[in-house]
């Protein structure tokens, strides 16, 4: 059973932490979109807190921080700004993204004082599914269905200010290997600096022929575009991960949470059993699971009091799973 310690303070400083002891950093860390209005997605984080995880991962460390579309940019100029190299942008690619979206025809009518038609009522629904998730919640107001009612309006009926979403970007780090070292003296001297291709192949499909000049007997190499379905193109097979929707746990109301089978692609991508993952930005615990099912030394940062308390259930759950599960081998 491998060993977890998680903490419910602020990530800054790391103080528990030695220099060069962490194998790898996966962290979804504040977009800075104030995602639902939440008030801790309301900036990006200091970038503080990347200069203390370079101290703290060994030389050749990768690392996997998830980031909005919006702000990419500025989260990849921090962590570059703060010693990492950035080697890659993975694509998490899904079919059921929510738009962030109004119908700029009905503020027009409002800015000409022209009253936009009521052509019916609803009422907004946040959450998973009914008698499901704690976040599923109706707003008691009714709201009423419009149209514009001005030339100009009707003109541009239907316009917004987005495209819906359809993938959110995971940023591939690595912290530089250690000076006049080869990535393979690096790799025999702290156990970083490569990519665990050979656990992340992706397996042919029943029936299906082998591709390439030299075909793998364990599958393809995964790309950077991980994928929620089939898209049946005909032209690559891609791991294929479902988003959170209806059955997340009852107790977790975290808004912006990973599905574990995610981060055990990502644990199985950046790591080897027994070694450490760093997540300064913990959440509801899912690098967490991910990182003790695959055997893998686990420590996490969350300053929420409740979501702190939902990790803890959930590693806790894990834990006992795993121990049961040995005692029984």
């Amino acid at each position: 059973m491998k060993s977890y310690s998680i903490f419910n303070k602020s990530c800054y400083g790391l103080p528990e932490l030695k220099k060069n002891s962490i194998d790898s950093l996966i962290t979804d860390p504040p977009y800075g979109i104030s995602f639902q209005n939440n008030h801790w997605d309301k900036n990006l984080p200091d970038k503080k807190i990347w200069k203390d995880a370079i101290r703290c991962l060994k030389p050749g460390a990768f690392g996997a921080v998830f980031s909005s579309v919006r702000l990419m940019h500025h989260l990849m100029l921090d962590l570059e700004n703060c010693g990492f190299i950035i080697r890659d942008v993975m694509f998490w690619s899904y079919l059921n993204g929510m738009p962030k979206s109004r119908d700029v025809a009905l503020d027009i009518d409002k800015e000409l004082g022209v009253e936009s038609k009521k052509t019916g009522e609803y009422k907004y629904v946040q959450g998973y599914k009914k008698d499901g998730a704690p976040s599923y919640t109706i707003n008691k107001n009714t709201k009423h269905k419009r149209e514009p009612s001005s030339t100009l309006g009707v003109h541009y009926k239907g316009s917004g200010l987005g495209l819906k979403p359809a993938y959110e970007p995971i940023i591939l780090v690595q912290k530089p290997v250690a000076k006049n070292y080869s990535v393979a003296q690096n790799v025999i001297h702290y156990g970083t600096g490569a990519l665990n291709i050979e656990n992340t192949r992706i397996p042919y499909e029943k029936g299906e022929g082998k591709v390439g000049h030299n075909p793998h007997p364990k599958g393809r190499v995964a790309s950077n575009l991980i994928r929620t379905d089939a898209f049946n193109d005909g032209y690559d097979k891609f791991f294929l991960v479902p988003k959170v929707r209806q059955h997340a746990e009852e107790f977790n109301n975290h808004p912006t949470l990973k599905p574990v089978e995610l981060m055990h692609h990502l644990v199985k991508l950046l790591t080897w059993e027994d070694q450490h993952i760093l997540d300064p930005f913990m959440g509801s615990g899912s690098t967490g699971i991910a990182a003790l099912e695959l055997k893998r030394n686990f420590t996490g940062y969350e300053t929420d009091k409740d979501y702190f308390k939902i990790a803890s259930r959930r590693l806790e759950e894990t834990s006992s799973k795993i121990k049961i599960r040995e005692q029984k081998t």
